[in-house]
């Protein structure tokens, strides 16, 4: 439960949970934090508590929380079942006054008790604790997926009586999740990932009109992921206490784990990213939308992914970066300083990070701004709420990791003054009014909606223009359909076009295509433009690819313009014109490909990737990786769309082209990169004639890809299988048994777990680390171990890395590298070192030695017994070959 779901619970619920513990305001204790709060990084005057371990109960891995109307917290267990807990109130001494557990069996008395729980979502209203089962029923949980209502008949304070309101087909981490009570207090909305199925609605917000709609040649993820699910990916629905009538109200998103209501009464959920995708141009950060209802936010499987400039789809207001985002609440009824009640605290499980974001009036949407709130290493946040006492509760653990629950106050935790005024000037209001009046014509049909719609499809807020055109599209087609062709003003009617796309027949196509090649395409700006070659896009794709005469003709009208100075507008063109069959495309596209710069600012991330380095040892690890050498995204996309190019080439022009495959073979991106590649590899290599096949397969890399892998054949993996090294275990393996080792194959794992990248032996190697050549005479197998398994315990002042405390609340750390008089410079790939970040010393606060090696934990962990063997041998002989540990032993 978050914040908007606890706004009934009054303060009374504080004091009650006081007189039921027996603790009165005056023994508030001394703030002692104790081990486990010490690893968390907070902002001046706020305090947190460590709670409850559920790990060290053995009561499971805790990832949904609620409060319900007593002031206690009922949470559940990723893998079990549901607990209730008595939490004392804030200044307890915990020494004395304990958190009190129960574990919750529901069920009839008289009948067999279920078990309860796999719950991804919990809330507490309308006099019942509903629950959001993640889970395929069993011998143990009966109760599979889907919405359950519990509620006690008898007075008892135990769950009698359960409901199942709406089963889902749907499991797991992509499976149903959240659950949040409705501004109004009459409805629950419920969110679910992009592995759950749509069940039938009795209304739909978005249009049932979803289609893939990607002119791109498609490529679905080679790992296998997602490659069966469809638009409109993860999904938003309400329904009413009874789960009588259900409605679609948005989608168009990849796994957001949770959602929120500010204070006025708008939905935000916090979507995840795709990290395989990594250096992919159809990459989308973590990122937080701002979901008004019928919205829709293009994710679609594999590079059919849509760019948040789609004329079809809303942006989000805010993209983090990389991570997993788990947990987002409103902190508008936290007792915090006003700045950190004026929006969201956004929770990201991945790199333990919670994140404070402002939330400031824009028309009929917001902007934002973000700092980072709180954070900790290792803190793998699951769920967090603001309780009736106006402080954040947090729960870490999911996937069986630790797990524990926290909270975290300002000062004394007393009331804020005054009450927050609203920042929305009298422009906001209007415009937000405006927008929810359009919304309101998204169910039957009515007579006023084109009265009031059609007008704002030129709206100058880009979500009134989208909800205009939602509006229009849940009237009956027959009523706009010749308005829409024959509208004379531009912007209206790239809109119009849109709507009519979605919904129009296949005999629309010539009339639609030469309305809009009638738009001056020169007196439109850079945004008009793309939503004019989006609505092109939509129309081939729609209707159908155009006639002859229509196709020379909007050749004509794109070549006019092409290319373009932008990525994006050159991305339209491309993939159009090579969806038309246009002769002109190859070449023009192959004379810009190599010059192609790649441009990010419509996803300009709040967080920077190489920050993110040293936060997590594993995807940490995969980000330096690609930070070192990351893929060409504008080449890429290029490339992609001119794999099913048919017309145009030329010998040189595809020696050109397919020299660049080998080429973007060398790139580093996430763990589909090179899977992607190849596919549109072979994809391309389908449209050359036979006789050329071998000479262009070649060419562009045959025989670099182990398949099965989908990793570079000459890139030397640890058979494994790998363990979770600990420093014993690893000892008892290595002791007195270096003799005799594999020289070939300790040099090729020293390659394999990236020593090499940044210790040299020998002379060969990286130089961000210490030379490593004498390694072998100055310390023990067991130094040598500790140091490569726990590389924090011991760190060196020439190796060691510097915090950066800046004034907008990040922290930026990597190693000093050099200084001018107003800035300085730091390295944070270990894989890069070349690379440095930029600081102005007039934004630095503090400065502090981090704690945290830049080597990374775990880099053994891929290798079995005798790799480790073999590896050990070879940093104790310095990679010398002619050491002892590599004779053959004597018999």
């Amino acid at each position: 439960m978050k914040s908007n779901r606890n706004r009934s619970v009054k303060l009374s619920v504080s004091l009650l949970l006081l007189i039921l513990i027996g603790v009165s305001f005056t023994t508030f204790q001394k703030y002692n934090p104790g081990p486990k709060v010490e690893k968390l990084k907070l902002l001046p005057n706020f305090k947190a508590e460590h709670l409850y371990s559920p790990s060290a109960s053995k009561t499971g891995s805790w990832v949904s929380m609620a409060f319900d109307d007593k002031g206690r917290i009922i949470t559940s267990d990723q893998y079990g079942f549901l607990y209730r807990l008595e939490i004392p109130p804030i200044g307890s001494d915990t020494t004395k006054v304990k958190v009190k557990v129960e574990k919750l069996i529901v069920g009839d008395s008289t009948v067999s008790k279920v078990g309860m729980g796999y719950a991804h979502g919990l809330l507490y209203a309308f006099n019942s604790l509903y629950v959001m089962v993640n889970h395929n029923s069993d011998d143990k949980f009966k109760s599979g997926s889907g919405l359950y209502r519990l509620q006690d008949t008898d007075g008892d304070d135990q769950f009698d009586k359960v409901t199942l309101l709406k089963g889902l087909t749907g499991e797991g981490e992509h499976g149903p999740h959240s659950i949040v009570l409705s501004p109004d207090k009459k409805s629950i909305y419920m969110l679910a990932g992009n592995y759950t199925d749509i069940p039938e609605m009795d209304n739909y917000r978005l249009p049932k009109t979803w289609q893939e709609d990607n002119a791109l040649a498609t490529l679905k993820d080679p790992n296998g992921h997602a490659t069966d699910r469809f638009a409109p990916g993860a999904f938003v629905m309400k329904t009413d206490p009874e789960g009588k009538k259900w409605e679609l109200i948005s989608g168009g998103y990849r796994n957001p784990f949770d959602f929120a209501f500010n204070e006025d009464g708008e939905m935000f959920v916090y979507d995840g990213d795709m990290e395989w995708d990594f250096g992919m141009p159809w990459y989308k950060p973590t990122r937080i939308s701002h979901s008004t209802s019928g919205s829709e936010f293009g994710w679609r499987s594999g590079n059919t992914n849509w760019s948040p400039s789609y004329v079809d789809n809303l942006p989000a207001i805010l993209n983090i970066g990389q991570g997993s985002p788990t947990n987002l609440v409103s902190s508008y009824n936290a007792r915090f300083p006003e700045k950190y009640r004026r929006g969201l605290l956004a929770f990201d499980w991945t790199f333990g990070i919670v994140y404070s974001v402002q939330l400031i009036p824009d028309g009929s949407s917001y902007k934002t701004v973000a700092e980072e709130f709180l954070s900790g290493q290792p803190l793998p946040l699951t769920d967090g709420l603001i309780g009736p006492d106006g402080a954040l509760y947090f729960l870490t653990g999911g996937r069986g990791l630790e797990s524990d629950l926290y909270r975290v106050y300002y000062g004394d935790n007393s009331l804020p003054k005054d009450p927050l005024a609203s920042t929305s000037s009298v422009g906001n209001i209007e415009a937000r009014n405006l927008r929810k009046q359009l919304e309101e014509f998204q169910g039957a049909p009515n007579p006023d909606a084109l009265k009031l719609a059609w007008p704002n499809l030129k709206n100058n807020d880009r979500f009134i223009r989208y909800a205009a055109r939602i509006a229009v599209e849940h009237q009956p087609i027959a009523e706009w359909q010749d308005r829409a062709l024959n509208e004379k003003d531009p912007i209206t009617l790239i809109q119009a076009t849109v709507a009519l796309a979605r919904n129009g027949g296949k005999e629309l196509n010539s009339k639609m295509l030469n309305n809009l090649m009638g738009i001056n395409y020169l007196s439109l700006n850079e945004a008009q433009k793309m939503d004019l070659l989006r609505t092109i896009e939509l129309t081939v794709l729609r209707t159908g690819k155009p006639q002859p005469a229509d196709r020379v003709k909007l050749s004509k009208y794109l070549n006019a313009q092409f290319p373009a100075k932008s990525n994006e507008i050159n991305r339209f063109m491309t993939k159009i014109l090579v969806y038309i069959g246009d002769e002109q495309v190859v070449s023009k596209t192959m004379a810009i490909i190599d010059a192609a710069k790649d441009e990010t600012l419509d996803q300009k991330e709040f967080t920077s990737s190489s920050d993110l380095i040293l936060k997590n040892p594993q995807y940490g690890l995969d980000i330096a990786k690609m930070l070192a050498k990351t893929p060409p995204a504008q080449q890429i996309y290029y490339a992609v769309a001119l794999s099913e190019a048919k017309k145009g080439w030329t010998p040189a022009l595809r020696t050109k082209y397919f020299k660049w495959f080998y080429k973007a073979f060398g790139y580093k991106g996430g763990n589909s990169y090179i899977g992607f590649i190849d596919d549109a590899r072979k994809k391309a290599l389908a449209n050359v004639p036979k006789e050329q096949f071998a000479n262009y397969n070649k060419l562009s890399g045959d025989g670099l890809v182990d398949n099965k892998q989908l990793k570079l054949v000459d890139i030397v993996q640890p058979k494994g299988p790998g363990k979770d090294w600990k420093l014993d275990d690893a000892l008892a393996v290595v002791k007195d048994s270096l003799i005799g080792r594999n020289y070939a194959n300790g040099k090729m794992m020293f390659a394999a777990t990236l020593c090499s990248s940044c210790h040299a032996t020998g002379g060969e190697g990286g130089s961000v680390g210490p030379d490593l050549t004498h390694l072998g005479t100055r310390f023990s197998e067991k130094d040598i171990l500790e140091s490569i398994i726990s590389p924090s315990k011991v760190i060196s002042d020439q190796y060691a890395a510097k915090i950066y405390n800046l004034k907008d609340g990040s922290s930026i750390v990597g190693r000093f590298k050099k200084e001018t008089k107003d800035k300085i410079y730091v390295s944070q790939n270990p894989f890069s070192p070349q690379t440095l970040r930029e600081i102005k010393k007039s934004d630095i606060v503090k400065t502090s030695v981090s704690e945290l090696s830049v080597m990374m934990p775990g880099m053994i962990n891929s290798l079995n017994k005798e790799e480790l063997k073999d590896l050990m041998a070879y940093l104790i002989s310095g990679g010398n070959k002619d050491n002892k540990v590599f004779q053959p032993v004597s018999k």
